[in-house]
């Protein structure tokens, strides 16, 4: 790992001198996923590289008190990439940021460290943990209300300003080495989507933060607003971060049984268990806005009951069939995780559920294949509710300062996993 680093660090001084980079940008978020930013001139780089640069933590929300407030974001070599939009002529580029203690330490609090820190556990059991998330937006003409862009609907062809702004977001971020598989238009109007490959964990959670990054700048560019708000309007579908998961033992897909008839191993299985019942806490996490909520009602493709089945799109956890059969292609869905969540803490506390219920050889009830939020009207009882494996969630009395203390997500994150 250490020679990994030096020679990404050597790699990295290389392109400054040959692409003629004049700035850097340290990209770093906070507890609530808000992408944190501070530019260093090159001259400095090479210390930085080596050391970080010092910066004021109890400024950081969820960061640290007054009294403790000196902080290192230390640059990660490997996540440099040149920005696009910027000119030419004197560069701008990026890395992510890792956050330590004036000692050296990682900092706990540091969302990057958390998913971090859960992905060294799925390690040791062998496991390399990949995502696929599926980052719903709109674009509005400005931001000071919601007059839309468009009036497409799914899969429509629009020939107007927001499908030449969703083509220019994806010949940005494959630029920027951001391999991009599809896009479209979605369900509502004005609301888009652009899917990125799926890829590890942590390496997606950064390309998470530089996907919302470019596709606001390639909007503002034009004088529009995206926005990944998770319900900016009455009456249409909100907007969702569905995120196919899967585990991998070397180059095999742990999740994958050819025998089982939903190509499920008892591994997913336990894995989709682990989901079911640790989402009432993991959801402050996946869905940490009052906004969120407004989504998570039925009657907009968006979960409302802790269930799962395989082309149900209404339950929580969903098993994709494009594929069926096919070791690569099987995976897990989950369903309920906003693209307004912190994706370092979403991607973790999911993981870290999926792992409990793995540990704890938790069973999965009876998979649900209806229409969720039609089939359970008010009329149907209790009884025909638990019995069909789901259990709703409208009571749940979620602590929403959760997300407002590292210290408290810190321990939702332990108890999940």
């Amino acid at each position: 790992m250490n020679q990994k680093l030096e020679t990404a660090k050597e790699q990295v001084l290389a392109r400054v001198k040959e692409e003629r980079v004049s700035f850097i940008r340290l990209w770093f978020t906070d507890i609530l996923g808000f992408l944190k930013s501070f530019t260093i001139n090159t001259s400095r780089l090479e210390d930085i590289l080596e050391g970080g640069m010092g910066f004021d933590g109890s400024s950081v929300e969820g960061f640290m008190r007054i009294e403790e407030s000196d902080m290192i974001a230390l640059p990660d070599p490997t996540t440099f990439c040149i920005l696009p939009w910027m000119p030419r002529e004197n560069a701008v580029a990026q890395m992510f940021c890792d956050i330590l203690r004036p000692g050296g330490e990682p900092f706990e609090g540091d969302p990057r460290y958390v998913l971090q820190r859960n992905l060294r556990k799925a390690a040791e059991k062998g496991f390399t943990y990949y995502v696929g998330p599926e980052l719903e937006y709109f674009y509005f003409k400005n931001s000071e209300g919601t007059e839309f862009l468009d009036r497409g609907g799914y899969f429509d062809m629009t020939l107007d300003l927001a499908n030449n702004l969703r083509r220019e977001t994806v010949l940005t971020l494959e630029e920027m080495g951001i391999e991009v598989e599809t896009s479209h238009h979605e369900v509502a109007f004005s609301q888009h989507e652009v899917d990125m490959k799926y890829t590890d964990a942590l390496t997606m959670a950064d390309k998470v933060m530089t996907y919302k990054a470019v596709v606001k700048q390639t909007a503002l560019s034009q004088g529009i607003y995206a926005t990944f708000m998770p319900k900016p309007a009455f009456g249409i579908n909100g907007s969702g971060m569905h995120v196919h998961q899967s585990l991998f033992k070397g180059e095999r897909n742990a999740f994958f049984d050819e025998k089982d008839p939903y190509h499920l191993s008892q591994l997913a299985r336990h894995f989709v268990a682990g989901l079911m019942k640790h989402a009432p806490e993991i959801t402050a996490t996946t869905c940490q806005w009052v906004n969120s909520y407004k989504r998570l009602v039925p009657g907009y493709e968006a979960p409302a009951y802790i269930s799962w089945g395989t082309r149900n799109r209404s339950a929580l956890v969903r098993v994709p069939e494009y594929r069926p059969g096919k070791e690569k292609s099987t995976r897990i869905e989950f369903r309920s995780p906003d693209p307004a969540c912190n994706p370092y803490l979403a991607f973790s506390v999911m993981l870290a559920a999926g792992l409990k219920g793995i540990e704890e050889e938790l069973e999965p009830p009876e998979p649900v294949e209806v229409d969720v939020s039609r089939r359970h009207l008010p009329i149907s009882s209790d009884d025909e509710r638990f019995c069909d494996g789901m259990h709703e969630t409208a009571d749940l009395e979620l602590d929403f300062q959760v997300i407002f203390a590292h210290s408290l997500a810190s321990v939702k994150i332990r108890r999940a996993g």
